[in-house]
């Protein structure tokens, strides 16, 4: 309580899901840890149903340097950070997970960088450990090895070389995230790399190595989705942001719809081709929808009832991108017959229409 009769200095932004086992005991080691500092918590939660909001709410009416933002019909790692960076006012801001597992002794060594003016981000690195503390807090052979390949990938995207590119737990002066806040992507985890990758000039960067705890409570957040979008984030990146990460993904999943379409088309031939086909194209448009709202749109994810009504606007969105799909390729094969080349047209059209229309109507 008596560092907030001081400057604020340091933002501490953690973005929460189901973590409310995880909240007392973070709030009293960051007590512990940042003594003589003038700091704040900004807690961002995601609307959790065992509410983890309702705890970091009654702490926060207790300590003035603990707030909490619900938020509501939103949700990402990434959108719940760069939202927390950007209600700070303090000139420092660091981010790191309710799950325990970030060293939060590191955040006065963190701090010290910065203020000397010798980096602009400094960045907890899991990899300037020995292998034996690494391993420790990555669960699963398989967990270490995506582990080491989002930073091998991140690293390749980004023309600033760091060990742990992809890492949760770092510090930056706020006018890091301020120049570039507009560009970042809100439905992704990697957001500091997302922050390297935006900035006009690489920033100075300093890692520090820290022991990456196992997890005591709740669960790991990480699944095949999360894997998908940091992909599409590194795509996304590598295009020079022309193509969003969102789009890239709905591209993709598009490509697998057609796959699931020619596989279905094939077993179904002995009814007929036409039967065949609309079967083919009602089950990979079904195909498409499911993936797209578990993956795509996964911060925006539809369950229940809204899930059934949201099937019907995307299979009816989809039917007129069909429709200007052929109506482009037809007309274009008119005035220059390259089949290929108007098939290809009116692929791009059909697709740009169904991703415009039903990221609005639809997600």
């Amino acid at each position: 309580m008596a560092a907030a009769a001081y400057p604020l200095e340091l933002s501490i932004v953690i973005p929460t899901y189901e973590e409310r086992e995880n909240i007392p005991e973070l709030l009293a080691r960051l007590e512990t840890a940042l003594a003589g500092i003038a700091w704040e918590v900004i807690l961002v939660d995601d609307d959790s149903p065992d509410g983890t909001w309702q705890v970091a709410k009654a702490v926060a009416a207790r300590d003035p340097r603990v707030s909490c933002i619900r938020r509501v019909g939103r949700r990402g790692l990434a959108g719940a950070v760069v939202e927390g960076a950007l209600a700070s006012s303090a000139p420092f801001i660091a981010v790191m997970d309710a799950d325990l597992q970030h060293d939060e002794a590191l955040l006065p060594e963190m701090l010290r960088v910065l203020r000397a003016g010798s980096a602009e981000v400094a960045i907890g690195s899991r990899y300037l450990q020995p292998e034996a503390r690494v391993v420790a807090g990555l669960a699963g052979a398989r967990r270490r090895l995506g582990s080491r390949l989002a930073n091998w990938l991140g690293r390749k995207a980004l023309s600033i070389s760091l060990t742990d590119p992809v890492s949760g737990f770092f510090m930056m002066r706020r006018e890091v995230v301020d120049r570039v806040a507009g560009k970042l992507a809100v439905n992704g985890f990697k957001v500091l790399f997302d922050i390297l990758a935006c900035q006009p000039q690489p920033p100075r960067c300093v890692e520090l190595p820290y022991e990456f705890r196992p997890r005591l409570a709740g669960r790991s957040k990480l699944d095949h989705g999360v894997v998908a979008q940091y992909l599409s984030l590194i795509a996304a990146k590598l295009s020079r942001d022309m193509l969003s990460p969102r789009a890239i993904m709905f591209g993709l999943v598009g490509a697998s719809g057609v796959a699931v379409h020619i596989v279905v088309l094939r077993a179904f031939l002995r009814f007929g081709f036409a039967d065949a086909q609309a079967v083919a194209a009602l089950t990979a448009m079904t195909s498409n929808y499911l993936i797209n709202n578990a993956v795509t749109y996964r911060s925006r994810r539809k369950r229940g009832l809204a899930l059934v009504t949201g099937y019907l606007k995307f299979c009816l969105f989809c039917s007129a991108g069909l429709a200007a799909n052929i109506g482009v390729a037809a007309a274009l094969h008119d005035h220059l017959p390259i089949w290929w080349l108007a098939g290809l047209a009116g692929a791009a059209v059909g697709a740009a229409w169904n991703f415009t229309t039903t990221s609005i109507a639809v997600w």
